[in-house]
Parts: C-alpha cells; structure tokens; sequence
C-alpha cells in the first residue's frame, strides 16, 4: 500500500512498512539535517547509531528518520542544527 507524507512542504511517495530514511532515499532525497556549519547530511550508518539522519518530524526534532517508519500524512523538515560563526581572522 502507498503512503503519502511530506518533506520540507512537498508530496513524497512511501511504501507501508519503511522507514522515512528509505522513503526519502528511495525519492532521490539524500539531505535530512544540516550541521551548525551549514553541512548537509543524511543517512550514514541507516541502524541508528551515528545520529546523522536526524530530522524534525510532526514538530519533534532529532528524529532518527533510519528508526522512524514512516505514516500516511507525516510532516518531516529539514533540520538546521544551531548556526556557529566562523571568524576566519582567527583561525
């Protein structure tokens, strides 16, 4: 059975029984979260232990997407964690 949820405010197409990690992947999606400085990032390791496919689902962030099957009409964003400036003079 198909599944229909969103990402980042578009229609993304799922099968009943994945997670969201392999819906996006399946979808051409590879950017779930973007770190502090601005790198993108996806799924790693896809058995929830490196933390990388964290995304903000239905308002909860730090959702592992490899550990989170995915639900008809779910609402999943990107995840920008904090912004850090870098002073490139000091380094």
């Amino acid at each position: 059975m198909d599944i229909i949820f969103e990402f980042d405010g578009r229609s993304v197409k799922a099968r009943e029984g994945q997670t969201i990690a392999e819906a996006l992947l399946a979808s051409g999606i590879t950017t779930v979260r973007k770190t502090r400085y601005g790198q993108e990032r996806g799924v790693f390791c896809a058995m929830g232990v490196c933390y990388e496919c964290r995304a903000i689902v239905n308002g909860t962030p730090n959702t592992r997407t490899c550990m989170t099957p995915v639900t008809q009409g779910c609402k999943v964003m990107t995840q920008e964690d904090a912004r850090i400036e870098v002073d490139d003079e000091q380094c």
